[in-house]
């Protein structure tokens, strides 16, 4: 395996300012993570293909796939066993980052990023790399080539437009899920809440995230369960299940069961 990386120390920059750099031949099952960033990073698999893992959902990326880390955001990526993926990556942020990552049509739970021009954003992802290497002028070429990476990325996001307003649809329902799990909502509330049908919303849900909204609402109200039981050891299971959103503690106990492979008590014993 070879890996090359730079971690850049300038990042005062008003606009956009790269933070690190770099590329990397994974072994097979190579991982990353769980791992928190403060600052925006895209990787871009050039050969091979792995997984990517954010809160409750898998994303399968293949070679000329590429996908998006925001700050903040629990993440953890693996190589596939099989043929597992090379990826260049950068890391950047500044006051236009959000911006341009808007643009891009990206965020959380839509970081999958496609291009049809993959030669191209190899090209300029190497040339931020190659950059490091400039003794005058490094970064005013690292972000010459960042920009044009962005741009490149910008302009084909523009034939996704009309079909963006489904990423928003997504992005209301988690939020509403977010803000809600505590209470008793069901799948018909939060497409009422986003203004759809039940039906037409689970299948929207469903077919961008590969998850059903039930079992996305399941998976985050257990593992807001789990964060309680590991912050507070005091808390009755009855009193976590209400907190997250279960006036059964029977049926709590059976959902975290399913979830986990054990009881919120044993849960708490392993904590």
């Amino acid at each position: 395996m070879e890996e090359l990386f730079l971690e850049i120390t300038n990042k005062y920059d008003s606009n956009l300012v790269v933070y690190q750099c770099g590329w990397e031949n994974c072994k097979p099952k190579h991982s990353y993570g769980p791992a928190v960033r403060d600052h925006y990073l895209i990787h871009f698999v050039t050969e091979g293909c792995g997984k990517f893992y954010i809160d409750e959902l898998t994303f399968e990326i293949k070679k000329n796939q590429g996908f998006l880390i925001c700050p903040g955001d629990i993440t953890y990526y693996e190589a596939d066993e099989n043929t597992p993926w090379n990826y260049i990556w950068v890391g950047f942020n500044g006051i236009k980052a959000p911006q341009y990552i808007s643009q891009l049509g990206l965020s959380k739970y839509s970081p999958l990023i496609t291009t049809k021009h993959p030669d191209i954003v190899k090209e300029y992802l190497s040339k931020i790399f190659e950059s490091t290497k400039l003794e005058h002028a490094r970064e005013i070429g690292m972000l010459g080539y960042l920009y044009l990476f962005l741009s490149v990325l910008i302009e084909e996001a523009k034939v996704k437009e009309p079909t963006s307003y489904k990423h928003e649809y997504i992005q209301k329902a988690i939020e509403y899920i977010e803000m809600n799990y505590h209470r008793s909502i069901s799948v018909k509330n939060i497409a009422e809440h986003i203004g759809l049908n039940r039906s037409y919303f689970s299948s929207l849900f469903k077919n961008s995230l590969n998850i059903s909204p039930e079992n996305f609402l399941i998976q985050y109200r257990v593992n807001k369960a789990c964060e309680l039981l590991k912050q507070n050891k005091n808390l009755r299971i009855a009193d976590v299940s209400r907190s997250v959103g279960y006036t059964d503690q029977l049926a709590f106990s059976k959902t975290f069961k399913k979830i986990k492979g054990y009881s919120p008590s044993e849960y708490l014993v392993k904590s």
